[in-house]
């Protein structure tokens, strides 16, 4: 029965969560999340990949192109973007360029 009960600090949250790879920065506190998750085919039986994107709300600008991020859904926030950042699971490697 005590297992059961739900503290204050630990509340059961349902909303979904996706991961992906950040493939634009260009906006105002939004990143563009490309979500690639692998599929059987109904008909072919064969793997294929199936891309989308997601607008995610990046308050501090934290996460840079190329980094894998977790994302959780959220309220709508503007026409497109109804996600939100929630941790960055690994950064992508970032390569100085050299001014010629």
């Amino acid at each position: 029965m005590a297992d059961e009960k739900q503290t204050a600090t630990e509340t059961k949250t349902n909303k979904q969560t996706q991961t992906g790879e950040v493939v634009s920065i260009k906006m105002e506190k939004t990143i563009c999340v490309q979500v690639t998750r692998r599929v059987t085919h109904p008909f072919y039986k064969r793997i294929i990949t199936k891309r989308k994107k997601f607008y995610a709300h990046d308050e501090t600008k934290d996460a840079k192109l190329g980094d894998f991020v977790r994302i959780v859904e959220a309220r709508p926030m503007s026409k497109l973007k109804r996600w939100k950042l929630d941790a960055i699971v690994r950064r992508a490697v970032q390569v100085n360029e050299l001014k010629a």
